[in-house]
């Protein structure tokens, strides 16, 4: 027994905050995908672009984190994860910049491909570094920290994006403002020194790796992220269509209840991070979970917009730690394979472009938005499911 673990990393026994202020700051990097929301609907206004063109920018981010994954949780075994996480930034600083060259379609499409490459690069890297300067005990809670952080950049890009446009008559300025502060997460990550686990990974190719998702709870836990994030991304785009369809709200009004999920996800992410350094992670996975159930529940069969408002609110509160807790679930499963488990999980974040999809083909045929509601449903049901199964 004691021969089969030896080769394990070991956890650090204490918590170092100048290790860990630069890692959950790169959090906040993280969260700039989501500047893919907002920014559709300006490209789309620009170039007076179809809804099916305009869908292209959303999948030119989410179709990188399917292809590259697993191999980005490979490539950590050659070059570190520090370094990783350093070349996704210097990828997403690059895609950043290239819209304030050339403002044309491609142009745009070409920058949205790196900024979604390197976000896949940072996912699969930047969270089991935390595992180098976090204690076991302490790791769904810095996930959940880092989460936090995250939702607060996904919140900031819209209001960025607007006084951009009230002082610049230009959205596209908070791209240099993007780059700035990924310039500074990555130089204050170089000046910081950590380390690394010096370890050899058995892993050597794509289908060994694959090949993880043969232990059950892994593949479960994968299901998890790929739902996890369609409810993500789905409520985002089909809480607008439920208020016009149901309040006859115009959709300068309506847009604003994506805001809303974002406050909530804030909010509870920020609970999430105290709560789970004391409560058992499963237990408030179950709690989680049950509560992302009724708020679909709520927007199944909601009228008015206060109810509506409700279940969108309970839902961004109910989900927002989710993914910290299944990723920790995944990465204490299987700590000597902790970079393949990562690029396995990360590669589930390409929900955000099947879900929205089915949930589209759902409510074309149900000629209603309750269809779109009914597939996040299955998706919450599926975590409730999990969640009462246990660790």
């Amino acid at each position: 027994m004691t021969q089969a673990t030896s080769n394990i990393p070991q956890p650090p026994a204490k918590t170092s905050v100048l290790q860990l202020a630069p890692i959950l700051f790169g959090f906040f990097i993280m969260g700039f995908v989501d500047v893919v929301g907002i920014a559709t609907n300006y490209v789309k206004k620009d170039f007076a672009l179809s809804d099916t063109l305009s869908n292209l920018l959303p999948m030119a981010v989410f179709l990188w984190f399917l292809i590259f994954s697993v191999p980005t949780g490979m490539l950590m075994n050659r070059i570190g994860r520090k370094r990783t996480v350093q070349l996704s930034m210097v990828v997403t600083g690059i895609g950043l910049l290239v819209p304030m060259l050339s403002y044309t379609l491609p142009v745009v499409l070409a920058a949205f491909a790196l900024i979604g490459i390197g976000n896949t690069l940072l996912q699969v890297a930047l969270n089991p570094l935390l595992t180098n300067v976090v204690s076991k005990d302490r790791l769904t809670s810095s996930l959940t920290a880092g989460q936090f952080i995250k939702a607060i950049s996904s919140f900031l890009g819209p209001i960025i994006a607007a006084i951009a446009v009230a002082q610049f008559h230009n959205w596209q300025r908070l791209f240099p403002v993007f780059a700035g502060i990924t310039l500074l997460s990555f130089l204050w990550l170089s000046a910081t020194p950590l380390q690394e686990n010096d370890r050899k990974e058995n892993t050597s190719t794509i289908a060994e790796c694959f090949a993880l998702l043969g232990d059950g709870k892994i593949f479960f836990y994968f299901l998890g992220i790929l739902t996890l994030v369609g409810i993500d991304v789905g409520l985002n785009v089909s809480a607008p269509k439920i208020l016009m369809e149901r309040t006859g709200m115009a959709l300068e009004q309506a847009g604003y209840v994506a805001s809303l999920y974002f406050v909530f996800k804030t909010a509870g992410t920020f609970l999430g991070a105290i709560l789970l350094a004391k409560w058992p992670a499963h237990r408030f996975y179950l709690i989680s979970s049950v509560a992302a159930v009724a708020s679909m529940i709520v927007l199944l069969f909601a009228s008015t917009a206060g109810v509506i408002y409700f279940g969108v609110a309970l839902a961004g509160f109910a989900c927002a730690n989710i993914f910290s807790i299944l990723f920790s679930f995944a990465l204490q499963r299987k700590p000597e394979r902790s970079n393949e488990v990562s690029g396995l999980l990360i590669m589930g974040v390409s929900g955000g472009a099947i879900f929205p999809f089915l949930m589209g083909v759902a409510s074309d045929a149900a000629g209603a938005q309750w269809g779109a509601v009914a597939v996040l449903l299955v998706c919450c049901l599926y975590h409730w499911g999990l969640a009462a199964k246990g660790r």
